[in-house]
């Protein structure tokens, strides 16, 4: 269902691509939106999607991780700002239609009966059924790719074209919450267990321009766990972290790579179990206004930085008086300021990685 507004057409003259790969636009680097995992907070990504479609910056490549793979889709399946619309709809829907909701006496009786998983992946299947018109990857009109995480190989998985539902719930399958899904002969589990923040594959795949979409305070530093579940939560941060660290330095001189604000307070709730709570959902609204807010402030700083403001006209919405963002030029990052390893909360890194 695409509620009456089929999604754009490819522009006359620009060939097909090979599936989840971008083709490149005349006059300007292969722009590529990368969007990590998060959950429930996954909502601030929406926020952000809507600051950068707005500011007329459409993406060549989509690619996602966990949550940030539905979120991902849906931009890929029509990246203009009225699908913002239909991308917070789906949101309101996972905290209800039996997504990540039920009483505990449901969630009990499904852990029980399985083994593995509280929740069943049927209710997102169909949701996801509704809200997306592509029934494949490779009929999006971005070029799209999400990862998952592999059982059998141990290894990381990237989805580039078949089964849209499939592979979309292959990636955000969160052990112990979903099932794993079968695709072919392999289970697949959630892809933020080996690449939770993909900044590396869409430079692989010949991005040039990376904005971010992440929702973790990869910058805020964590604390010793003081209880027995806290203990894996800190661990898979931690992992993640050095990842995302380590995409950074390791970033081609010709790469910029601009890190998106989310808005996010410090204390934001944080663990795949406590962020995929039904009444987590219940602040949606609050987070994409939240990420959308912080996002228009730092491509208004681009902007007002002599920083190409993108391909197509900004939206129509007053952007008030709100503070710049952060600012790059050359090797000097301004405004907010990443620290060592430790990723950005809002700015920009061209050539060659964290500074």
């Amino acid at each position: 269902m695409n509620d009456g507004q089929d999604p754009p057409e490819r522009p006359a003259g620009r060939p097909a691509p090979a599936p989840g790969r971008p083709v490149r636009t005349p006059g300007r680097p292969v722009r590529a939106f990368v969007l990590g995992g998060g959950g429930a907070l996954g909502a601030h990504e929406v926020g952000m999607l809507k600051a950068l479609l707005e500011a007329g910056l459409r993406p060549d490549l989509v690619v996602g991780t966990s949550v940030g793979a539905i979120n991902g889709v849906m931009v890929a399946a029509d990246p203009r700002a009225a699908a913002i619309e239909r991308l917070a709809d789906l949101w309101s829907g996972l905290g209800r239609a039996g997504v990540f909701s039920g009483s505990l006496l449901e969630r009990l009786g499904t852990a029980v009966r399985s083994g593995t998983h509280l929740h069943t992946a049927g209710p997102l299947r169909a949701l996801l059924e509704t809200h997306v018109p592509a029934g494949r990857l490779e009929d999006l009109t971005v070029p799209f790719q999400c990862v998952a995480s592999s059982i059998e190989r141990a290894a990381e998985h990237w989805f580039t074209e078949g089964p849209l539902a499939d592979a979309v719930l292959a990636s955000c399958a969160v052990p112990g919450l979903l099932p794993p899904v079968r695709v072919g002969e392999e289970h697949f589990l959630d892809g933020g267990l080996v690449n939770s923040i993909p900044v590396g594959r869409a430079v692989d795949l010949g991005a040039r321009e990376i904005y971010v979409l992440q929702v973790g305070r990869v910058e805020s530093p964590l604390s010793p766990p003081r209880l027995p579940w806290q203990v894996a939560t800190v661990a898979f941060e931690i992992a993640r972290r050095h990842r995302f660290a380590r995409d950074m330095a390791g970033l081609p001189p010709e790469v910029t790579v601009h890190v998106l604000p989310s808005g996010a307070p410090a204390g934001e709730p944080g663990g795949a179990l406590r962020q995929l709570r039904y009444k987590t959902f219940g602040r949606t609204a609050e987070r994409i206004e939240r990420a959308y807010t912080a996002s228009c402030r730092y491509l208004d700083g681009l902007h007002d930085g002599d920083q190409p403001p993108g391909d197509g006209p900004r939206g129509d919405e007053a952007r008030g008086d709100e503070a710049r963002g952060g600012e790059v030029h050359g090797d000097e990052v301004h405004g907010d300021g990443p620290s060592r390893g430790g990723g950005l909360p809002g700015g920009g890194l061209p050539g060659g990685g964290v500074r």
